[in-house]
This record gives structure tokens, sequence and C-alpha cells, in this order.
């Protein structure tokens, strides 16, 4: 669920940037430790170019990495994260619709209609993306990203009868109908396990000679130069040095258009919004 940055008070988003950015120091802490790559991914890696540090009216943060070192984080985080913090992790973590993990404050609550409705317990988090390699053969990377796109869509159909449509007015209604339609539908036929298991058909670790990448969860991503995103160099956010993909100019033209510098229109400047937050104990 998208919302704008006037339902935020200006000091409670800085408060939720800071407690993401404590967040996102314990991953770095941790990759560093076990020689993991990641970089700054979406919004977190525009608002490091741009802004060097958050987009103004942000209140998450993405990062990215190859399924490999994503393999890897995944076991060393099981057990190496502070006792503060949890992984949600797809056919893992009850009410969790994502098909890549999160890192979240346990002693925190970062809710919206959609989390509320699945009964997923999610706190102030970081998004970890997992880039998968897609086949040389066009054909057989279309296959990956399209059942991607399906299972993911899925699964957010599966967890919650609010989803966010592309239109408004009538045809908005009936879209909305749809996907409440189809939540109930597909109640007595799968399961949270069942819908991960066919999502990650998507995932091919023994791939040889592929040149391309994609998130495979984000429907609006066709993949990328994996020689743009790695390896990683590293770029100014909040003050600090985070890795960001090594070409970030040409992945940010792809991922936002050429016009990335300029600031969005006003009415275009959202954020998730979440209907309860609270923050960790000071």
């Amino acid at each position: 669920m998208k919302g704008s940055i006037t339902q935020y008070e200006s000091d409670t988003l800085r408060k939720l940037q800071l407690a993401e950015l404590d967040i996102l120091d314990a991953i770095d802490t941790l990759c560093r430790e076990e020689h993991i790559e990641y970089f700054l991914d979406g919004g977190s890696a525009l608002g490091a170019l741009r802004h060097e540090g958050f987009i103004p009216w942000d209140d998450d943060i993405d990062i990215g990495m190859s399924r490999s070192d994503y393999d890897r984080f995944i076991d060393a985080a099981r057990n190496s994260l502070p006792d503060t913090m949890a992984l949600a992790l797809p056919g893992e973590t009850h009410g969790y619709s994502m098909m890549f993990a999160k890192v979240m404050r346990k002693d925190s609550k970062f809710y919206t209609k959609e989390t509320i409705e699945a009964g997923f317990d999610q706190g102030i988090f970081v998004d970890i993306f997992p880039y998968d390699d897609l086949d040389p053969d066009p054909e057989i990377a279309k296959r990956q990203l399209k059942n991607g796109r399906l299972w993911q869509s899925a699964s957010y159909l599966y967890h919650s009868k609010t989803i966010v449509v592309p239109h408004r007015g009538a045809i908005g209604f009936v879209e909305r109908a749809a996907c409440r339609a189809a939540h109930y539908l597909m109640q007595p036929f799968f399961s949270e396990e069942s819908i991960t298991a066919h999502f990650n058909e998507s995932i091919d670790r023994s791939i040889e000679g592929s040149t391309h990448c994609a998130t495979l969860a984000w429907a609006n991503s066709n993949g990328y130069k994996t020689a743009d995103l790695l390896p990683t160099r590293p770029s100014v956010f909040e003050g600090r040095s985070f890795p960001v993909p090594g070409n970030a100019e040409t992945y940010l033209n792809r991922t936002y258009g050429s016009n990335w510098h300029e600031l969005p229109p006003p009415e275009l400047r959202t954020n998730h919004a979440p209907v309860v937050l609270e923050f960790p104990p000071e």
C-alpha cells in the first residue's frame, strides 16, 4: 500500500529512516564479516546518487545481492543477526507474501492493511532482493520472468484481499473486486509453501554463460546486465559509505528513466504509509 508523505510527521519519518539505517548497519557488518557482496537497490540507490542519503519522503531501505550471496547471507543471518532483529522469509514466516527476505526489528511494528489481513507481524525492516541469473536463451529467460511475476502476484492475492490496483474509478472498482474474489477462491487450493515452491521453479542456480540477472519477485524489472551491478562501488549514504551498483547510472537509467536526477512532482512522492507504526524502546 502506498501513501503520501503528508501521512507522516516529518520528525516521525526521520526517526523511521534512522531506525532502518541501524538495521542496514547490522546487515553491512554481517556482510563484511562473511565477505558477502551487496548493494543499495531501487530507491535506496537512487537516494544515494541523487541525495547522498534517503529520498526525503522515502520510508524504507532496499538492498540487492546475487542469489549465491543471498543464500549465504540467509544462512549466516539465521544465527548471527543481533538479538533485536529477525528474518522474514517466503514459505517460512507466517503471513509473509514477498518472495524475498526482510531483516526486521523484533521490538517494533510497521503494519499496513495488507500485513494486518495476512496476519504478518511486520517490524521496521530492510528489504533484501536476490538477483537471479537469466538464461542466455531469451525464450527461457522470458519464462523465468513470467513465472516469477505470476507466483509473486499469486502470493499477494493469497495473503490479502486488499491489493493496490493500477486504475481508479469504475475500472479500479472492478479490479479490486476481482482481487477480493481471487483471494477467497485461492484459499482451499494453495498454501504459503506451495506458492513459494511454484515461484522457486523460476530460479536456476546452474545457468552457464548468463550475462543478465533479475529480481524475479519485482514485476517491473526485465533484468539488468550483471556487469552493471557487480562488482559494486562505494557511495555516500547518510554520511556513511555503502556499496551501490558498479555502473549505478546505467542501472538507474534502466530502472527509473534518464530523468532520475530530477525530483518527481509532489503527487508522485509516495511511500508505504503504515497503519500502525511503533518504534523500538529507546
